[in-house]
Order: C-alpha cells, then structure tokens, then sequence
C-alpha cells in the first residue's frame, strides 16, 4: 500500500513456515516438530500450577510493571529491578530497542547469518543496515559465525547499534568471554550493543558466561543491552515473555516506549515459577547437552556436516540444495527449518528432541 512509510514497505511479512496448528490436527502424534527450537521435556509442573492459581483473576489487566517478575529476575540474575524491562518474546525487546536508539540517520551493524530480527528492527527503524560478513565455515573454531573483529571496524560516526547473538540463532556458534570484552573494548561510547542471549541457559562451553556481569555495581556499562527469554530452555514459548537488562538510563528509555500490559497475567506467573525450578532448569540444559551431542554424531555417521552448537539445535550442511530434503522429511511427518531465506540454501536447522524424535527423524533421512 503505497501510503505506507518507507521503511515499512521494503519490509516483508515475518514467515513462520508451515502451519503447524493445522498440521497438529491433521498428523496428531505422528507429528515431529523440530523447526522452531523448543523444549522437548516441556515446562516446569510449578507452571501449570502457577497459572491454574492465576486463572480466576484473568478478567482484570495484569501488572502494569510486572514489578514481582522483576523482583525474582534481578535476584537470580544480580542486577536491580530498575534495570530490567519485560517484553511480549525477546522479539517484541529486539524491535523496540531499535526504534528506540535508532533512525534514518543512523546505521545499524549487525553479523551476516545472525539473527533475523536484527535486519528487521534495523528496517523498521528505517535505518542504514551494515551487514558484515560472517567468518568462514571453514574456521576453526566458529564456522559462520561473528566476526567481532570485523564488525567492530564496521562502525561509523553514525552507528548507534551493533547487535550480536551468543550462541547465535541459526548457526549455533558462540564466543567466550575474552572476545566479548575485546570487542566492547573496541567499540565507542556513542554506539549501544545488544547481546541477544536467548539460548544463554544451554550453554556449556567453557570460559563463556553471560553479558549480564558487565552490568552488575558501579562499574556496570552504560551502552550495554542483554535480551533473554521464557520461550526456549523456560519452555513457555507459548506465552511471549522476554526481558532486557541494561544500565538504568538504558531500561528508563525502553520503558517511553514499551507497552501497556504487554505481558500478560499468565505469563507473568507462569515466568516467575519457571525462574524459581532449578532443578527443572538443570535437567533440560544436561538433556539439551546430552541429545546434541548424540544427535550430531549420529548425523556425522551418515557423511553430513554438523557445526557446532551450545543451542538446542543444529545447524547440518548436506552438500546440496536442502530444500528436497526438507520436503522428503514433512511428508514423514517430520518438520525441521530450511536455511534458505539466511543465505544458507545447502543447510537444515534441526531442533534437539527427545530420543525418539531424533530416532524418528534419523529414520525419515534414510
């Protein structure tokens, strides 16, 4: 429609593959779902009872401020409920950050194979995209992942944002914490950077901890923004709820522009119950660790490439066009994510399942 503003028609609509409500009633439990990165082992049992024990207040607006979420968020995380703001999914965060710090006059760097939602935000806020070219497959030990190095040379007088992922969505590749000191180290104070850290909680790999230490005390960064979320090793991704944690000032500027009520009653208790089963929290991450690992050698066996991965997912290059291959496995009832739209035509994201999913969509590939 061309009364549309600029920045919003060279948008395309987000695509979330196939239908996966309809395929759910047609397939029922012949259905493997692998293509959006969730946890199989599901969510805690302290969450349906936290939202059984919320549902007679459903008719009144949750809180506003989600101030009790907060309260437990900055306990287990070692920050100040002041410097946390909550978001429908760390998407909804992603978006408005960038609407919030960025414009037309500004640019935006972000890595080649990151996260979708960077481009999107950078284009909604209409501003100059710098796409900097991932390291290659053959690296070491990142293969198409950030070029921190790169990326810090990328930016300009003008650039107000650098997003990053860690681990990143799609290619399950991460950087400890060595790199990322060094390259905020490299950056100005003009420019705000973003650590999407959604798959934070699988991480085990050594000498990587979360960005959120660099905005603890007094010597907490000022230009520093880490974006997590309930949807993945949580498992509440059918409720939306994200959070960001940033200095003060940072979070006092999301919340001009965040919405009203924009996490819902549910999901405010369903998230605080999640946070406080620990031991719920430990099985999914040693289960996440452990099928990976099963997973990838299984695929290895089989002559494909597999990157690594601190994610609930793998990232496998077949060789070829993988869009056939993708076809072959939904008509075996099993869904898995092309990597096509990333510049990845050769590639398949597969979730982490159980064994059984995994053993199933092992089967389909033969």
């Amino acid at each position: 429609m061309g009364l549309a503003n600029a920045a919003t028609r060279a948008l395309r609509a987000y695509d979330p593959g196939h239908d996966l409500p309809a395929l759910r009633r047609d397939y029922g439990e012949r259905l493997i779902e692998l293509g959006s990165n969730e946890t199989s082992l599901g969510a805690s049992p302290a969450v349906a009872a936290a939202i059984t024990a919320a549902l007679p207040d459903i008719y009144r607006y949750p809180d506003p401020k989600g101030g009790s979420l907060k309260r437990a968020l900055a306990a287990h995380l070692g920050v100040e409920p002041a410097q946390i703001a909550l978001g429908n999914g760390s998407h909804e965060l992603l978006m408005l950050i960038a609407q919030c710090f960025a414009d037309a006059q500004t640019s935006v760097v972000y890595s080649q194979y990151g996260f979708a939602v960077f481009a999107i935000g950078t284009a909604a806020a209409g501003a100059q995209p710098v796409c900097v070219p991932a390291l290659p497959a053959d690296h070491a030990t990142a293969p198409l992942g950030h070029n921190l190095a790169a990326m810090a040379a990328a930016v300009r007088d003008d650039t107000r944002l650098v997003f990053v992922a860690n681990p990143n969505n799609p290619t399950g590749t991460w950087f400890d914490d060595a790199a990322l000191d060094a390259f905020l180290a490299a950056l100005p104070e003009h420019v705000v950077v973003i650590v999407d850290e959604a798959y934070a909680e699988y991480v085990t790999a050594p000498g990587m901890q979360s960005a959120v230490r660099l905005l603890r005390g007094p010597q907490a960064r000022r230009n520093l923004i880490v974006t997590r979320t309930f949807s993945k090793s949580y498992a509440l991704a059918g409720l939306r709820v994200g959070y960001a944690i940033g200095s003060v000032e940072a979070i006092c500027v999301l919340e001009r522009l965040r919405e009203s009520f924009n996490v819902n009653g549910l999901g405010l208790v369903a998230a605080e119950a999640a946070l406080a089963d620990t031991d719920h929290a430990a099985r999914i991450r040693e289960h996440t660790a452990s099928e990976r690992e099963w997973l990838a050698a299984r695929l290895r066996e089989r002559g494909l490439r597999v990157f690594p991965s601190q994610t609930n997912f793998v990232l496998v290059d077949f060789g070829r066009p993988a869009s056939e291959i993708e076809a072959q496995l939904f008509r075996h009832a099993v869904v898995v994510r092309p990597m096509a739209g990333y510049g990845l035509p050769n590639c398949l994201r597969i979730s982490v399942g159980t064994r059984a999913e995994s053993e199933r969509l092992l089967e389909a590939l033969a």
